[in-house]
């Protein structure tokens, strides 16, 4: 009869063995193709999600960037090169009777051409016109200013004022002077000139034909200036050899520019 405890059977000593070893040593873990199998499927899904993150990323970055165009990309010769704007509509540049809408000249800029100082230009249009008095008087020319920067106010009172005590209608008006707030001495830029040798011609179209007149049609463009207003000119002002303006830099170019591109208008007489 067997004792309790003792089964007959001779036991494995390897058995008596791994009961001495503690369970948390004895079990030691090992990885299971199911465990495999998870680990593999979370590596590509963390490889996926990076994936499709950067798609969608250069998605977005391509629908939001400007595109270069050649449209938006101007050449170097065409950034380079100073704009001169084309020919307009004379409806789309302010015309009143025939004459384009000037701002005044700061009063910083001007500075006086005459000795008295009452008259005024732009500082470089006043230098460039002391230089052209210069080279004239060696000639045996007397270039006088009779008038240079004129504000609005003084413009208005020389438009309305004269106008009514000559009985002339706005648009004839118009065809010996500017309204205010479109003429050509609001900018600094224009003077009137007469022959100090004959001050009877000063402001009348009979200044032709004097000494002063003959050099400044040989001469002035060399300074910078030019009549406003020839024989048959396209804003439809009457006549004016006296009166020139300085387009000799770039400013003052483009101030007068559109003048040049306006298409022939009639006035009445």
């Amino acid at each position: 009869m067997n004792k309790a405890g003792f089964s007959g059977e001779p036991r494995d000593p390897f058995d008596e063995l791994s009961d001495d070893i503690p369970v948390a040593l004895r079990d030691t873990p090992g990885i299971t193709p199911k465990q495999r199998l998870q680990r593999l499927i979370f590596v590509m899904g963390g490889v996926g999600a990076f994936v499709i993150l950067a798609i969608v990323s250069g998605f977005v970055f391509f629908i939001t960037t400007p595109k270069k165009t050649t449209e938006s990309q101007p050449s170097p010769a065409i950034a380079d090169a100073t704009p001169i704007p084309t020919a307009s509509n004379p409806a789309d540049l302010q015309t009143v009777l025939g004459h384009l809408a000037y701002p005044e000249a700061p009063e910083s800029e001007l500075v006086p051409i005459s000795r008295n100082g009452r008259i005024r230009m732009r500082r470089t249009a006043a230098q460039r016109f002391q230089e052209m008095v210069q080279a004239a008087r060696s000639a045996g020319v007397i270039l006088m200013p009779i008038s240079g920067f004129r504000s609005v106010k003084e413009q208005e009172q020389l438009f309305f004022a004269i106008g009514a005590q000559r009985n002339q209608t706005p648009a004839q008006r118009a065809a010996l002077s500017a309204p205010p707030g479109h003429s050509e001495h609001h900018t600094g830029y224009a003077v009137d000139i007469g022959d100090g040798a004959a001050p009877t011609t000063n402001l009348q179209a009979i200044f032709e034909n004097t000494r002063a007149f003959k050099w400044l049609e040989t001469n002035a463009a060399r300074f910078g200036f030019e009549m406003s207003f020839p024989k048959d000119n396209s804003q439809g002002v009457s006549y004016e050899p006296w009166h020139w303006r300085f387009v000799g830099d770039r400013h003052s170019l483009e101030t007068f520019y559109k003048a040049r591109n306006l298409k022939p208008v009639k006035t009445q007489q």
